[in-house]
C-alpha cells in the first residue's frame, strides 16, 4: 500500500511539455495534434449515433490533465460534449444524454494513445473550473495552461485522503448491519459532500488544490470505484427475493 501511495502521489508532479503525443508545438503555441483531433471528433460522432437524437451541440472541448501540464499515466481523455440547455424539455433531454453517456462509456473499450475515453455532456452554463480547455471542435484554446512551478507537500495529500477513506470503509461496515436505505442515503450524502469538497477546492485554487488532489488520489488508488461497488451490492441485494425451503 505504501509503494501505491508514493506512486500516486508522484504522479501529481508536473512536466515540462503538455503531452506530445495530444500536442505539437506551431508558432510557440501549442496545436492538437491533427489526427487525434481527428479521432477525438469521430469519437463524438459515434456517441451522438448512439443517443441517436438531436442533438444542437455549440462545442466539443478536451479539458483535464491532459490539457495542462500534471498529465500522469493515470490521465483519461477528458471530452466534454457543450451543449445549451435552457428550459424544461432542455432539462429532461440532459438527463436522458446523461444516463445514455453512462451506459456508452460503459460499453465503449476506446482509448487515444492508451488513454482512456470519457464523455461528459456539459451544459454550457455549467461552471467549470480549468486552467486547460481545448476547444477540439473549433482547434483552439478557450483556457491556454501556464507552466508553473508547484510545490506539493505530499503528507497533506496522504492526510486529506485518508480521511475520506476511512469515511468509506467505515460506509462498508456499517452497510452490513444498517438497513439498506440508510446505507444508500449514507452513501449519497457521502458523494454529495465530496463533490462540493472538490468543486470548492478547484474553485479556490484550481487543478493542484489539495481538495481536488485528495479527490483524484481517491480515484486512483480504487476507493471511489470502492464506493460504487458497495452501492451497486445494496441494489442488488434489495432487488433479491430470498428463496424459500419447501418442507411440503
Amino acid at each position: 500500500m505504501e509503494g501505491t501511495n508514493k506512486n500516486i502521489i508522484s504522479s501529481f508532479k508536473v512536466h515540462e511539455e503538455l503531452n506530445p503525443d495530444i500536442w505539437f508545438i506551431d508558432n510557440g503555441s501549442y496545436k492538437m495534434i491533427p489526427e487525434i483531433r481527428v479521432s477525438l471528433l469521430n469519437i463524438v460522432d459515434d456517441y451522438k449515433n448512439f443517443v441517436n437524437v438531436d442533438m444542437e451541440i455549440e462545442d466539443v472541448t478536451l479539458t483535464g490533465s491532459l490539457s495542462n501540464f500534471n498529465w500522469s499515466r493515470f490521465s483519461d481523455v477528458d471530452l466534454h460534449i457543450v451543449m445549451n440547455f435552457e428550459d424544461k424539455e432542455d432539462s429532461l433531454l440532459k438527463k436522458y444524454l446523461d444516463s445514455r453517456r453512462i451506459i456508452w462509456n460503459s460499453l465503449r473499450d476506446i482509448t487515444v494513445k492508451d488513454f482512456e475515453v470519457e464523455i461528459y455532456v456539459q451544459d454550457a452554463e455549467e461552471p467549470h473550473f480549468a486552467s486547460g480547455v481545448y476547444s477540439v471542435m473549433y482547434d483552439e484554446w478557450i483556457v491556454e495552461p501556464k507552466q508553473e512551478e508547484v510545490i506539493l507537500d505530499s503528507h497533506k495529500i496522504l492526510s486529506k485522503s485518508k480521511q475520506w477513506m476511512s469515511i468509506i470503509d467505515n460506509i462498508e461496515t456499517m452497510a452490513e448491519t444498517k438497513e439498506i436505505d440508510d446505507s444508500m442515503n449514507d452513501i449519497q450524502r457521502f458523494k454529495d459532500k465530496l463533490k462540493k469538497y472538490r468543486g470548492e477546492g478547484l474553485k479556490d485554487k484550481g487543478e493542484y488544490s489539495y481538495e481536488n488532489l485528495a479527490f483524484k488520489f481517491l480515484r486512483r488508488n480504487g476507493y471511489l470505484k470502492k464506493l460504487n461497488d458497495i452501492r451497486n451490492e445494496l441494489i442488488d441485494k434489495s432487488l433479491t427475493v430470498e428463496e424459500k425451503v419447501s418442507h411440503s
